[in-house]
């Protein structure tokens, strides 16, 4: 989990994701930046995936965070982002509110690869980027899809890590 000092993690996730601060992106990539690169990732034929949104959540933020990030970790980590890897099939609710049971169901069958980067997903390392993880079942729906894709191997990074109702860590 990357964090800044004297700043609370989830204030400054919150600001991005709700708050329109799109320029705290910059910041909280350099400090995902620092993490280690997966050392196995080492060939060409790997990219950053953000999390997708919705239509509905992309038209009402105007920006998807996760992509913000992915755009500013590739810069130092000098690997290309694939913004159209995968995609959302279907509008879902927040997931803020709802139980590790019922964050599955709601994802279940809502992002998939898209047509368009099939050539590319085959056989790459593909790294995830989004802003926190807290049961991962975000994460396994975009694993899913981006494996049903072709992908071989599928790595994940995050800005933070909240924890989930019943989460003994």
């Amino acid at each position: 989990m990357c964090w800044l000092p004297g700043v609370a993690s989830s204030e400054i996730v919150h600001a991005l994701k709700y708050g329109g601060w799109t320029r705290v992106a910059g910041e909280m990539a350099l400090r995902m930046s620092r993490l280690a690169w997966p050392a196995d990732v080492v060939e060409e034929r790997a990219a950053l995936i953000p999390v997708p949104l919705s239509r509905s959540r992309q038209r009402e933020r105007g920006y998807n965070q996760s992509g913000l990030l992915a755009c500013a970790l590739a810069e130092h980590w000098n690997v290309p982002v694939w913004n159209d890897a995968i995609r959302r099939c279907r509008d879902t609710r927040s997931q803020t509110e709802l139980t590790p049971g019922e964050r599955l169901g709601n994802l279940a069958g809502s992002i998939a690869a898209s047509e368009s980067r099939s050539k590319d997903v085959a056989g790459a390392h593909l790294v995830i980027v989004d802003d926190v993880v807290t049961t991962a079942a975000t994460l396994n729906a975009c694993a899913k899809a981006l494996f049903e894709g072709g992908a071989r191997i599928i790595s994940y990074v995050t800005f933070g890590r909240a924890r989930a109702s019943g989460d003994r860590l």
